[in-house]
C-alpha cells in the first residue's frame, strides 16, 4: 500500500530559453524566446524561413 501524501500533480513546463541569431537578409540580430524544440527547427530550416514563418502569423519579431 502506498503512503505518499504529495496532493499535487507534477507539471511538466516548457524548456523556453531566449536565443540570439543574426538574421543575414536583415543584416541584424534577432533575439528570440523559443522552446527547445523551437531552436532546434530554426537550425533545421534556417533563421530566414524561420523569421518568415513567424511574420506570416503576424507576430513582431
Amino acid at each position: 500500500m502506498s503512503h505518499s501524501h504529495r496532493r499535487t500533480p507534477r507539471r511538466f513546463d516548457v524548456n523556453v530559453q531566449r536565443k540570439r541569431y543574426w538574421v543575414p537578409s536583415e543584416r541584424r540580430y534577432v533575439t528570440l524566446t523559443l522552446s527547445t524544440k523551437a531552436i532546434k527547427t530554426i537550425d533545421k530550416i534556417g533563421i530566414d524561413r524561420a523569421v518568415a514563418r513567424i511574420r506570416a502569423r503576424g507576430e513582431k519579431v
